[in-house]
Order: C-alpha cells, then structure tokens, then sequence
C-alpha cells in the first residue's frame, strides 16, 4: 500500500508506534534489554549515524540520484524500490526506520560525509532466522562516478569491523554481497 499524502499527525502516529519484534524475521529480541546500542561510527572519510525522518530530503536526493546503482546492487530483491518513490513515501519509509531504531527491532543507519552536507549511502541492520545467522546486514552508497573516496567493499569491510567491535552479533551475514540472494534465501530458518 503507498500512501500519497501524510501529515504531521500521520507522522507523528507512526513515530510513536510500538514496532513488535514480531515485524522481524525472528521471534527473539535482536539485541539484549541491557546493550547500548551504538549510534555512530566515524571514520577519517565518512560518520555512520542513526537514520531519522530529518534527513529526508538529503537521503532522497542520494537514493534518486543512484537509483540506476542501487538497482544493480539490488539490495533488497523481490522489491523494486526507489523506483517510483516519493519524497512523502522517503519520509513515511524514515519515519518506520526511526521507530524501529528507538524500538530495537532493527537499526537504520545514514552514511554522510563528515560536514553532514551530502548522504552517501545506507546501511540497515536487520534480524533474521537464517540457520547460523543472527543478523542481517545491507547497504548501498552512491554510484562510483559520484563517489571518488568510497565503495561499498570498503564501506562493508568497516561496518563488519564495526559490528564485530562493538555489536552483539557473533555472525552476521551480508546477503547480496558475500552470499547471494539466492544461496541466503535457500538457507534454512531457526524453528520459531
């Protein structure tokens, strides 16, 4: 379902939410009651921070802007998003990423370079139930022609190393990257 028009008051009813562990892939909380969940990394060329509905119009013009990129990444397939989106459907999909993050259900992160003047890319944090896996990871940044200092190996091999330092996740997986969407969605799922 797209909705075309929201106001402040649709805004702030989806902000306000309680987001279920059960809209996930998996039953079981995605991280322990008493973790603090990390908000930022910073590197020498790029911050990752969490991803709120204040960053809408940037974040649109990134993901328009790469939409031909993104396609051919495909970082979520079965779908055939951004085409066709909105800046008003950019804002109500932020507004779910924010009240997932505040709700720990799952963690959407923007990537900008240092002075906040331009988003480069994403990176979400998903839980799954995929045998072996506790967590699922995505990402996408603007095409190589727009981006002269980052791809999405490298940003990939720091946000592992992020995960592995100061996450909770003992293995997670980066479908679509080092494992195909294809071998990840014949795995086999945890019983619940």
């Amino acid at each position: 379902m797209k909705l075309k028009r929201v106001g402040p008051l649709v805004l702030m009813a989806i902000l306000s939410l309680p987001i279920s562990q059960g809209w996930g892939e998996s039953p079981d909380p995605f991280v322990p009651d008493d973790f603090v969940v990390p908000t930022e990394l910073t590197t020498d060329l790029y911050r990752l921070r969490m991803l709120t509905i204040r960053d809408v119009v940037q974040d649109y013009d990134a993901v328009m802007s790469s939409a031909q990129h993104i396609a051919k990444v495909n970082p979520f397939p079965g779908s055939d998003w951004p085409s066709g989106l909105t800046l008003e459907d950019n804002l109500i999909d932020l507004g779910w990423h924010q009240a997932e993050f505040r709700n720990r259900s799952s963690f959407a992160f923007t990537v900008v370079e240092l002075d906040e003047s331009r988003v480069i890319g994403c990176v979400y944090i998903f839980p799954t139930r995929k045998a072996d896996y506790d967590a699922r990871v995505v990402l996408w940044t603007r095409p190589p022609e727009q981006l002269s200092f980052l791809d999405e190996d490298g940003l990939r091999s720091a946000v592992r190393r992020w995960l592995s330092e100061a996450w909770p996740f003992k293995q997670p997986a980066f479908p679509g990257a080092e494992i195909s969407w294809e071998a990840w969605a014949a795995l086999p799922e945890h019983p619940r």
